[in-house]
């Protein structure tokens, strides 16, 4: 995002070709020439020129019951329901956006069809990382382990609004998810599941949790959890207090 709060998608960002200077992490405000996608239609894509990537400073921090990280937050538009987010999507073209769901329901993990890439995937995935080609959000959290996730992880959670309960279910794309699965899967083999779903059905449930949605590229009417957010949840009063910028 920009630092008015201006949602922004921006590609390519090949991590495996950019030097250890440039490479950014998640919550790290940087600078970097950037001008609209003239292939992707949609509003909020624009291609960043991986030369001019300035590090500006530290990750923002988690101190102070996410102080930093809160104040960014308080600057986007939130949706309460996913609904809206789609009525948006329509109505202005909006292809990204925060969600804040009234609870979760669960977390759906579905074996992929094949769990290894094929010989056309393995050379689609090659030629991508060459070339410094956004990969498509639905290979999110694959291409830059170059290793295929074995399971599709969905949540299913409830919004509710003006006395309506909807029920919505999304698959997560969130590359801290497929690395929290290689990560437990090493260290627990095939008990895996135990501290994978405490992670993403109690752990973070137990915060503010939000999803920072996203359409897909080649199907706009579809919408992917892309980024988990978490802060930790404020005492009663405090939530809706605006930030003082």
């Amino acid at each position: 995002m920009e630092q008015d709060g201006t949602l922004v998608r921006l590609y390519p960002v090949p991590f495996r070709l950019i030097g250890d200077h440039k490479r950014f992490k998640k919550w790290q405000w940087i600078s970097a020439r950037i001008e609209k996608a003239r292939t992707d239609r949609r509003k909020e894509s624009h291609k960043i020129f991986i030369d001019t990537i300035n590090c500006n400073s530290q990750p923002l921090a988690t101190k102070d019951h996410w102080k930093a990280r809160r104040k960014l937050i308080g600057k986007l538009r939130i949706f309460h329901d996913f609904a809206e987010l789609e009525t948006a999507r329509l109505a202005e073209g909006i292809t990204l956006g925060l969600l804040r769901p009234s609870a979760l329901l669960g977390l759906d993990l579905t074996p992929v069809d094949s769990p290894e890439w094929t010989e056309a995937e393995k050379a689609r995935l090659l030629r991508l990382q060459e070339q410094g080609s956004l990969f498509d959000e639905t290979d999110a959290g694959s291409i830059p382990m170059l290793r295929k996730l074995p399971f599709d992880f969905h949540y299913r959670y409830f919004c509710d609004v003006g006395g309506r309960r909807a029920v919505y279910r999304h698959k997560i794309v969130d590359w801290e998810v497929g690395a929290l699965y290689w990560n437990v899967r090493k260290r627990n083999g095939a008990n895996w599941q135990v501290p994978f779903l405490a992670k993403l059905e109690r752990e973070l449930p137990a915060c503010d949790l939000m999803f920072l949605m996203g359409t897909i590229h080649r199907f706009p009417d579809q919408w992917l959890i892309i980024s988990l957010i978490y802060p930790p949840r404020q005492q009663p009063g405090l939530l809706e207090q605006p930030f003082l910028l």
